[in-house]
Order: structure tokens, then C-alpha cells, then sequence
């Protein structure tokens, strides 16, 4: 089997277990039923590099297509909604609460996206795609004024709830 270190069957001997892998190392959807549903969050943020040029149209509300930190907020929670017939592996859980925030800085759009859940697996992928999407909402809506927008750092700020409680970035 290829892969990352440590990625072969899961119970092989010496090798970590690794629930998205099945005895014979096929990918698999994890067995959640037997865990607790409990109150779970993620939060998540990304940025959109834009032009000086890109930046002024947003903070004048000048650009061409209409208010696009708006449409980007409103296509982040749609796609927040839609994560598990996009990543495969991803349990469709009921939602209670996703937020996506879009703050324009000098070098771009900051994007924030918190989703909220009381369920029996976490939302970190719900939140990475909220903020994925809402970015290249972002860009559909600048791309006429910056074709060269780049989208960057997406990651996980923080987790709460589960069996492993929270986690923020930078404290663990």
C-alpha cells in the first residue's frame, strides 16, 4: 500500500488505526453511532489576496457584478450545507448554525466561518468549506477587476465538543 507513513490496514502491527480505513485498507465511512451526540463547533478562516485596485472597488461597493462580501457570505453557508456530497467521506449531519464572515483588509478579504452543530462527529470540514466556497464565490464576483485574486491559508482556527474537547491553533 502507498501512502503516508503510518497509512497502511488499519490494526496492522505497529501501525496507527486509522478509522477512514477498513482490515483491508480500503477507505471506508466511519461507524459514528456509538458515539455520544454532543455540542460540537468549528471555526475556520482563509484569505483572498486581491489588488489595490480589487480592494478599492470592494470598499466603494464599485464592483461590477454587485455586493460580493454578500454573495460570498451566502455561497460560504450554502456550501457549508452541501460538505458531504462534496467530500466524500463526510457524514451528512444537521447543521444548527453556520456564520461567515468576510472583512476586507489592504491585501484582501479575511474569511471566517463558524458552524454549529449537536451531533455525533464534528463540523471542522462543514467550516473549511464554508470558507473555501465563500473564497471562491469571492472571486467570481472580483475576477472582472483582479484575475490574478489567490486564495490562501485555509485552515481550522478551532474545534469544541467531542471526545477530544477543544482545540485552537497555536495551543497545541
Amino acid at each position: 500500500m502507498t501512502g503516508r507513513p503510518g497509512s497502511g490496514p488499519a490494526g496492522a502491527p505497529g501501525v496507527p488505526e486509522l478509522t477512514h480505513l477498513d482490515a483491508a485498507g480500503q477507505a471506508r465511512m466511519v461507524d459514528v453511532s456509538a458515539k455520544e451526540v454532543t455540542a460540537r463547533a468549528a471555526t475556520a478562516s482563509g484569505r483572498v489576496l486581491l489588488s489595490p485596485a480589487a480592494v478599492a472597488a470592494l470598499r466603494e461597493g464599485t464592483v461590477p457584478k454587485g455586493d460580493a462580501l454578500a454573495v460570498a457570505r451566502i455561497a460560504g453557508i450554502q456550501g457549508a450545507k452541501r460538505t458531504p456530497d462534496l467530500i466524500p467521506l463526510c457524514h451528512p449531519i444537521g447543521l444548527h448554525s453556520v456564520t461567515v464572515d468576510a472583512e476586507v483588509h489592504d491585501d484582501g478579504v479575511q474569511i471566517t466561518a463558524t458552524a454549529r452543530t449537536a451531533d455525533r462527529t464534528g463540523v471542522e470540514m462543514e467550516a473549511l468549506t464554508a470558507v473555501s466556497v465563500a473564497a471562491l464565490a469571492l472571486i467570481d464576483m472580483i475576477k472582472a477587476v483582479d484575475p490574478a485574486a489567490v486564495i490562501t491559508g485555509v485552515r481550522v482556527e478551532e474545534k469544541t465538543g467531542g471526545k477530544t474537547g477543544t482545540w485552537r491553533r497555536g495551543t497545541s
